[in-house]
């Protein structure tokens, strides 16, 4: 196998074509392990964070961050054999280009087309030996075993994890030695991630969800010293809150954390007075969808003011409940299960136009968007059957989903299947507004701002807790009857709570 081995960008998922890298995760002349995290690229549909398919030094970085790379263009060049010496070395095999020549011609799929490439998004935990040698994708090799990696490639040979480096004695007084040369330096990038530990180099990277790893950098503990408590060993945030002490303050709300800083403002055209701003990934494809769905179903919206007063006292009410102890309580949370209940009398509403059959197509299951919106644009994820939670599962969902997307980590499998969404204007101090329907889903609910207001109660103006709610909705498949309906009973349980045990 060739000592310099080239990675291309996969395919990210879903036919995409291309990808802009966000971030370098290591650097030339770093040491990458196995499945190390190396690069974060954006696509259409989400930020990904790359694993490396190889060990070794890193050689060459084809891309700088920022740059459009189509998939199947050349990504990172890894020297698989540092110790080897120099590559300029006169054993080593011939030029730079020779060497990256023969290792794509001794692993041709690792080089090979985008077609050949699948989804990384994931961090798959592959030992090295795992691919069967001399076997394309989906053959079966001599060793009986059948290449399933794909875009990776099978390996020529029987691949061995790298030995630890050891750091060599203290040398004996006298002449001071010269530096190793760079290629056998082990560094580890200080941006990898969370992998803090570089000095177990070749271990399985930690598994760990993004707001977990968030919390960890900011309580200053170490992820890879840490023995998982989650499903299949994955670092909960309780791990990192019990490594940091128990004098350890949970992270705050998402509300009250610091805004990440905003990035530098471009100049405008001298000659013209005017900047452009490039329109890529979520972005584009948002303004896509959002074209597609406004002129494709015919949009109805309508709207309800309602007294929310009862609903705002239930919340200080829950968050003092155990069953929520740890996660927050908001109204949107309260919104989300009156929608849910509303689901369960009408479920006309939670369903879907099909184009080609002409027929109208009723789930039964929700799978409940939260429009998020992002540094990178408007995302939409879905809590996948949203309608089986208890209200505190449901607390915990959206917690994680919103931080998530927040934290521009939402991948793709996430935002897929939608089939009712909530929009949260109100957030923004907002009163309401006309959404445009998800496409694919055939309603969404935009909530606005809760405001102290004047309001007729028993009979008496009082101040109340007053909000809008607003409903559009795909009129082919959904009337204004039904529509009507659905609206007023949302609003009939937020202004009355215990309307939601008579429909449990």
């Amino acid at each position: 196998m060739g000592r310099l081995q080239q990675f291309r960008l996969p395919d990210l998922g879903e036919g995409l074509t291309e990808g802009e890298i966000l971030q370098w995760l290591v650097s030339p002349g770093d040491e990458v392990r196995l499945n190390q995290l190396i690069v974060e690229v954006e696509t259409a549909k989400a930020a990904v964070e790359v694993p490396s398919p190889f060990a070794g030094v890193v050689h060459e970085l084809h891309h700088a961050a920022g740059e459009v790379v189509d998939v199947g263009a050349p990504l990172i060049t890894i020297d698989t054999d540092p110790a080897a010496g120099p590559l300029d070395a006169p054993d080593s095999g011939g030029t730079v280009a020779a060497q990256a020549a023969a290792g794509a011609a001794a692993n041709p799929v690792e080089s090979a087309a985008p077609k050949q490439a699948q989804a990384v998004g994931s961090r798959p935990e592959v030992l090295a030996d795992t691919v069967p040698a001399g076997a394309l994708i989906g053959e079966t090799g001599a060793n009986g075993r059948t290449a399933t990696l794909v875009g990776y490639g099978p390996r020529a040979g029987a691949a061995t994890r790298r030995p630890r480096t050891v750091r060599p004695a203290a040398p004996a007084p006298g002449p001071e030695p010269a530096p190793p040369p760079p290629a056998t330096a082990a560094r580890v990038s200080a941006a990898a991630v969370g992998q803090a530990a570089a000095r177990f180099a070749g271990a399985v990277p930690v598994l760990a969800k993004p707001p977990v790893r968030r919390l960890a950098k900011e309580l200053g503990v170490d992820l890879a010293v840490l023995r998982g408590t989650g499903p299949h060993g994955t670092v909960s945030r309780a791990d990192v809150e019990a490594a940091a002490g128990s004098d350890a303050e949970p992270a705050p709300p998402a509300e009250q954390q610091a805004a990440p800083a905003p990035p530098a403002e471009q100049q405008h055209d001298p000659a013209t007075r005017e900047r452009r701003i490039p329109v890529r990934g979520v972005r584009r494809m948002t303004a896509a969808a959002m074209v597609g769905s406004a002129f494709t179903a015919p949009h109805v919206t309508e709207f309800v003011t309602l007294d929310m007063t009862p609903t705002m006292e239930l919340l200080p009410r829950l968050r003092a409940l155990p069953e929520f102890a740890g996660v927050k309580v908001t109204p949107l949370l309260l919104v989300a299960k009156a929608l849910l209940l509303a689901v369960r009398r009408h479920p006309e509403i939670n369903a879907s136009w099909d184009e080609a059959a002409q027929e109208i197509v009723v789930k039964d299951y929700v799978n409940l968007g939260i429009a998020a919106a992002t540094p990178r644009g408007l995302v939409v994820p879905n809590l996948k059957d949203a309608d089986a939670m208890s209200l505190a599962e449901l607390a915990a969902a959206l917690q994680a989903l919103v931080t998530t997307a927040r934290e521009g980590r939402t991948q793709p499998a996430d935002m897929a299947r939608g089939t009712i969404t909530i929009t949260n204007v109100g957030a923004y101090g907002v009163d309401n507004g006309t959404p445009i329907l998800n496409p694919g889903e055939s309603a969404i609910l935009c909530l606005g701002a809760v405001r102290p207001m004047p309001w007729v109660h028993e009979g008496e103006i009082a101040v109340r807790q007053v909000t809008q709610l607003a409903l559009s909705f795909d009129h082919r498949n959904v009337d204004g009857q039904l529509g009507s309906q659905f609206l007023a009973d949302i609003a009939r349980v937020l202004s009355d709570p215990s309307v939601a045990l008579a429909w449990s």
